[in-house]
């Protein structure tokens, strides 16, 4: 008998059968004037495929595992957790991508839906979007999508270069959600955090959710009032990782991809509902299905958030109509995870 629960046991014996794989380079200048590259992963079997894709964050990466082409040793017969227990990859990126298309291609060998196979129902998605503005930074990037997209919610990530006036201009367009500190991106040896520009930020969004601050003597007291308001990304990789924190957060940013393992993700589910802790997604410059998956996540478990995860044509440079708008409908009841 399983020993497995939670929401995991409901796909964890899935069947899966792998004949072959492929690998793919995806390449796409988005915004922030950044060349994004990504791994598409293809697998094959019993006349399906299944995809995922790998949005490690380094070209060199890619290239390596291109390079080293579809040689791991991934044909036979299993269940999700055989395969995921025999997967040596240690990098979460690179592990999401197969484990995620092995998830898309049991699914679409069982003929059943992701939806069905947890048994939740999908629900329209909001999403904000997170553009980069420029060096020197203004508003011009955000009027220039609202002229198409009234509507549009934002994510910012604050920087030196945001004046007061800067904040008071943002803020007047009543449109951001998050604003993040990314604290947890930064070089080791970076100066430390700019405090006035905290609460500055703080100040000057009483309402957004304050993701990844610095934890410092200086930060913490500017932050203190804003407690509440202060949500977690990139340190966020398991439960462990939440139980963790310095006190329990209100709500958090899920990123699936950041948990490497299927069973590690909707265990954070899992926990997350338990302890009340809402959830917002984020992606990572998808440019494949990584994209619709984490919007399928989305949609399964957070659709109300400010999720992060806006279709791909708003992470190119410039604005363009036609795009889809929030909120997304919700995910599809066709078999598979995608």
């Amino acid at each position: 008998m399983s020993r497995l629960t939670g929401t995991y046991a409901r796909i964890a014996e899935l069947p899966l059968e792998i004949e072959d794989y492929r690998l793919e380079r995806l390449e796409e200048p988005v915004t922030r004037d950044f060349i994004r590259v990504t791994t598409l992963v293809r697998l094959v079997g019993g006349g399906e495929e299944g995809l995922g894709e790998d949005v490690t964050w380094y070209a060199e990466a890619h290239d390596r595992e291109l390079a080293a082409g579809p040689s791991r040793p991934l044909s036979g017969a299993w269940i999700l957790e055989s395969f995921s227990s025999a997967l040596e990859i240690e990098e979460p990126h690179k592990r999401w991508a197969y484990e995620s298309a092995a998830l898309d291609l049991a699914l679409r060998q069982a003929g059943r839906s992701l939806a069905e196979a947890l048994g939740r129902t999908p629900r329209p998605v909001t999403f904000v979007v997170s553009p980069g503005l420029g060096d020197p930074p203004s508003a011009e990037p955000l009027r220039r999508r609202l002229e198409l997209y009234p509507e549009l919610r934002f994510k910012l990530d604050p920087g030196s270069g945001w004046t007061d006036e800067l904040v008071q201009e943002l803020a007047a367009t009543g449109t951001v959600d998050i604003v993040d500190y990314k604290a947890f991106y930064s070089d080791p040896d970076a100066a430390p955090p700019d405090v006035p520009l905290y609460r500055r930020v703080a100040e000057g969004f009483p309402e957004a959710w304050l993701e990844d601050p610095a934890s410092t003597g200086e930060t913490e007291e500017v932050l203190r009032p804003h407690r509440d308001r202060i949500t977690w990304d990139a340190p966020i990789h398991s439960v462990a990782d939440v139980e963790g924190l310095a006190f329990p957060p209100r709500t958090l940013n899920v990123k699936p991809s950041r948990f490497g393992f299927v069973r590690e993700l909707l265990d954070f589910y899992d926990y997350c509902a338990a302890h009340a802790i809402d959830l917002y997604g984020g992606g990572m410059f998808e440019l494949g299905p990584g994209r619709g998956q984490i919007q399928h996540l989305a949609s399964l478990f957070n659709p109300d958030g400010p999720n992060d995860v806006a279709p791909g044509g708003y992470n190119e440079r410039e604005p363009r109509p036609g795009l889809p708008s929030s909120p997304l409908p919700a995910a599809s009841n066709g078999a598979g995870f995608r």
